[in-house]
């Protein structure tokens, strides 16, 4: 019940190698829940299998901390009219040098972007785990990692909706929306502000005009400064890798396109044992979303690749039951998604050596 978002990145570097140029590559969009989730939810917060706000956030510090030849943190502050936000954005780069992001395949991944989605950001402190050399994924070969590792760099959000998780472990537990109300992943420029006739304003409210909200500010200056080659929004609620579009019931075209749904087609046989949805948010959820992350990281920033990930859902859990419509609240299935990578079809990525960044890149 679990997608292995560390081993869908080697699998895309693999791909990347291979691919005959920079611009045959694009991709995803994002989900969100039809239901109405305004009633209080059955099942609290196991804090036996999460981490609080504070002590996930205190713990990536600590990991940083100790493998400074490999990560970096900066924590990026906002605000707007009375409301105040901050990001923390972690940073891997092995042997950092001047000028080395620009040299290197640039990854930017962003997790908790809607608070009630607790094992998302219980999956950042892994991949960090990973990348630090913390913890290891088995069956992986560690010299072929690292020589793969080599050619990135990673920006990790582990926690995008600080304030909102706070209001879901203050008892809110249906609560996505940011501290003052305001769904993030309807907050950015592409189609922003258009309601469809199932519009929920507990779910989706888009704030008063696009980049309103500190987050998104945070996030969009982010993006653009970076330029990462591959973006992924990770999300819980279902089991979906979805493409570009959200806010409407079509993908980008062309034979990149096609290069991309046979990407997402063999991660889908490789690790989600072919459950997963693959295919446009607006085109696979069943509604539209307007004023998404990923199409605007697709549209706007000009990210070739842009994914949205839904990594784990009950279909079983009530609508009011939304801690365990969005989260595992078991020891085993909690394993399954977030640590067990050894149920996960193993995967030893196969990097081109013979194509070297400059001449993949340009």
């Amino acid at each position: 019940m679990a997608l292995s978002i560390f081993q869908f990145l080697l699998f895309s570097i693999s791909n990347f190698f291979l691919a005959s140029s920079f611009q045959d590559l694009l991709l995803l969009s994002v989900n969100a829940q039809s239901h109405n989730l305004t009633q209080p939810s059955v099942t609290p917060i196991n804090f036996d299998l999460y981490h609080s706000s504070g002590n996930l956030m205190e713990e990536i510090r600590a990991l940083v901390h100790r493998h400074p030849d490999k990560l970096t943190m900066e924590t990026i502050k906002a605000g707007n009219k009375g409301y105040g936000a901050e990001v923390s954005v972690v940073t891997y780069c092995k042997e950092k040098k001047d000028n080395d992001e620009r040299s290197k395949l640039r990854i930017l991944l962003s997790f908790g972007q809607h608070g009630r989605e607790l094992i998302t950001t219980e999956l950042a402190l892994r991949i960090l785990s990973i990348l630090s050399e913390e913890k290891f994924l088995p069956s992986m070969d560690q010299a072929s990692l690292n020589s793969a590792l080599d050619k990135l760099v990673i920006k990790v959000v582990p926690m995008e909706n600080l304030n909102g998780r706070k209001v879901v472990e203050a008892g809110d537990l249906c609560e996505r929306r940011n501290g003052r109300g305001v769904d993030l992943n309807r907050n950015w420029s592409v189609d922003w502000g258009k309601k469809e006739k199932d519009y929920d304003p507990y779910e989706e409210n888009p704030g008063i005009a696009p980049f309103s909200e500190p987050e998104s500010q945070i996030m969009r200056k982010l993006a653009i400064s970076f330029e990462p080659n591959l973006w992924v929004n990770v999300h819980s609620g279902m089991e979906a890798l979805f493409m570009p579009y959200d806010h409407k019931n079509t993908t980008p075209d062309g034979l990149p396109l096609q290069r991309m749904k046979s990407l997402l087609e063999e991660v889908k046989h490789l690790h989600c044992q072919e459950r997963c949805m693959i295919g446009s948010g607006g085109g696979s959820v069943g509604y539209f979303a307007h004023g998404t992350a990923t199409d605007f990281m697709y549209d706007i920033v000009g990210v070739p690749m842009a994914f949205t990930f839904e990594i784990y859902g009950d279909g079983t859990a009530s609508s009011r039951d939304c801690f365990k419509m969005f989260n595992p609240t078991d020891l085993a299935t909690y394993n399954v998604c977030c640590f067990d990578s050894a149920r996960i079809a193993p995967f030893h990525p196969s990097v081109s050596y013979s194509f070297t960044l400059k001449s993949f890149f340009f």
